[in-house]
Protein backbone atom coordinates (compact mmCIF):
# COMPACT_ATOMS: atom_id res chain seq x y z
CA UNK A 1 0.00 0.00 0.00
CA UNK A 2 2.79 2.37 0.77
CA UNK A 3 4.30 2.11 -2.35
CA UNK A 4 1.55 2.73 -4.78
CA UNK A 5 1.18 5.74 -2.47
CA UNK A 6 4.31 6.68 -3.23
CA UNK A 7 4.00 6.40 -6.99
CA UNK A 8 0.51 8.27 -6.87
CA UNK A 9 2.34 11.12 -5.73
CA UNK A 10 5.71 10.78 -8.10
CA UNK A 11 3.35 10.51 -10.68
CA UNK A 12 1.18 13.77 -9.69
CA UNK A 13 4.28 15.40 -9.57
CA UNK A 14 5.61 14.21 -13.11
CA UNK A 15 3.95 16.63 -15.36
CA UNK A 16 4.39 19.75 -13.28
CA UNK A 17 8.47 18.64 -13.30
CA UNK A 18 7.39 18.24 -17.39
CA UNK A 19 5.96 21.38 -17.39
CA UNK A 20 9.06 22.89 -16.03
CA UNK A 21 11.45 21.72 -18.84
CA UNK A 22 8.87 22.74 -21.40
CA UNK A 23 9.03 26.29 -20.38
CA UNK A 24 12.40 26.71 -20.73
CA UNK A 25 13.91 28.07 -24.01
CA UNK A 26 16.56 26.27 -26.41
CA UNK A 27 19.00 29.23 -25.18
CA UNK A 28 18.43 27.67 -21.51
CA UNK A 29 18.33 24.36 -22.27
CA UNK A 30 22.02 24.57 -23.50
CA UNK A 31 23.02 26.60 -21.04
CA UNK A 32 22.94 23.69 -18.82
CA UNK A 33 24.19 21.63 -21.26
CA UNK A 34 27.31 23.86 -21.66
CA UNK A 35 28.12 23.22 -18.39
CA UNK A 36 29.76 20.22 -19.86
CA UNK A 37 31.96 22.25 -22.15
CA UNK A 38 32.55 25.01 -19.44
CA UNK A 39 35.57 23.27 -17.90
CA UNK A 40 37.95 23.86 -21.50
CA UNK A 41 35.61 26.83 -22.82
CA UNK A 42 34.08 30.20 -21.80
CA UNK A 43 31.60 32.67 -23.40
CA UNK A 44 30.10 35.54 -22.14
CA UNK A 45 31.38 38.88 -22.00
CA UNK A 46 34.11 38.56 -19.79
CA UNK A 47 35.35 35.16 -21.30
CA UNK A 48 38.60 34.00 -21.47
CA UNK A 49 40.37 31.94 -23.41
CA UNK A 50 41.10 28.18 -20.95
CA UNK A 51 42.37 24.98 -22.72
CA UNK A 52 39.52 25.59 -25.68
CA UNK A 53 38.91 29.11 -26.86
CA UNK A 54 36.17 31.39 -25.82
CA UNK A 55 33.28 30.72 -28.20
CA UNK A 56 31.28 33.89 -28.16
CA UNK A 57 30.57 34.53 -31.52
CA UNK A 58 31.33 30.35 -33.17
CA UNK A 59 28.51 30.49 -34.99
CA UNK A 60 29.43 31.54 -38.46
CA UNK A 61 33.20 31.98 -37.70
CA UNK A 62 35.78 30.12 -39.62
CA UNK A 63 36.94 26.99 -37.66
CA UNK A 64 40.07 27.66 -36.62
CA UNK A 65 40.03 31.18 -35.92
CA UNK A 66 38.83 33.47 -33.23
CA UNK A 67 40.21 36.98 -32.29
CA UNK A 68 41.11 35.52 -28.61
CA UNK A 69 44.75 35.03 -29.85
CA UNK A 70 43.93 30.84 -29.22
CA UNK A 71 46.43 28.57 -30.32
CA UNK A 72 44.45 26.29 -32.32
CA UNK A 73 46.19 22.89 -33.39
CA UNK A 74 47.00 22.48 -37.23
CA UNK A 75 44.45 19.61 -37.88
CA UNK A 76 41.69 23.03 -36.91
CA UNK A 77 43.53 25.24 -38.82
CA UNK A 78 43.06 23.00 -42.00
CA UNK A 79 40.02 22.46 -40.94
CA UNK A 80 38.90 25.47 -41.12
CA UNK A 81 40.78 26.30 -45.06
CA UNK A 82 38.40 23.69 -46.03
CA UNK A 83 34.99 24.87 -44.02
CA UNK A 84 34.83 28.80 -44.23
CA UNK A 85 31.99 29.17 -41.60
CA UNK A 86 30.73 27.19 -37.68
CA UNK A 87 27.30 26.87 -39.58
CA UNK A 88 24.51 25.23 -37.40
CA UNK A 89 25.05 21.95 -39.11
CA UNK A 90 28.60 22.06 -39.04
CA UNK A 91 28.63 22.62 -35.24
CA UNK A 92 26.00 19.80 -34.84
CA UNK A 93 28.17 17.30 -36.69
CA UNK A 94 31.36 18.50 -34.55
CA UNK A 95 29.74 18.41 -31.57
CA UNK A 96 28.73 14.70 -31.73
CA UNK A 97 32.04 13.61 -32.30
CA UNK A 98 34.84 16.10 -32.32
CA UNK A 99 37.68 13.74 -32.93
CA UNK A 100 35.78 12.12 -35.86
CA UNK A 101 35.04 15.13 -37.59
CA UNK A 102 38.63 16.62 -37.33
CA UNK A 103 41.27 14.28 -37.62
CA UNK A 104 44.37 15.45 -34.72
CA UNK A 105 42.05 18.42 -32.83
CA UNK A 106 43.30 19.20 -29.59
CA UNK A 107 39.66 19.05 -28.30
CA UNK A 108 39.40 15.38 -26.36
CA UNK A 109 35.51 15.97 -25.45
CA UNK A 110 33.90 12.59 -26.64
CA UNK A 111 30.91 14.69 -28.11
CA UNK A 112 27.18 14.81 -27.18
CA UNK A 113 25.14 11.99 -28.24
CA UNK A 114 21.06 13.68 -28.29
CA UNK A 115 20.78 15.67 -31.11
CA UNK A 116 18.29 17.51 -28.78
CA UNK A 117 21.31 18.48 -26.81
CA UNK A 118 23.03 19.68 -29.46
CA UNK A 119 21.11 21.83 -30.97
CA UNK A 120 20.04 23.55 -27.47
CA UNK A 121 24.40 24.28 -27.09
CA UNK A 122 24.17 25.66 -30.46
CA UNK A 123 21.18 27.87 -29.57
CA UNK A 124 23.20 28.80 -26.69
CA UNK A 125 26.08 29.83 -28.36
CA UNK A 126 24.32 31.75 -31.05
CA UNK A 127 22.94 33.71 -27.46
CA UNK A 128 26.38 34.75 -26.88
CA UNK A 129 27.66 36.48 -30.26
Amino acid sequence: MRRSVLLAALLALAPAALAQDATETPEELGKKIFVKCAVCHAVGPDAKNKVGPVLNGVVGSVPGTTPTDFNYSQAMKDFGVANPAWTEELLNTYLEAPAKLVKGTKMAFAGLKKPEDRANVIAYLKSNP
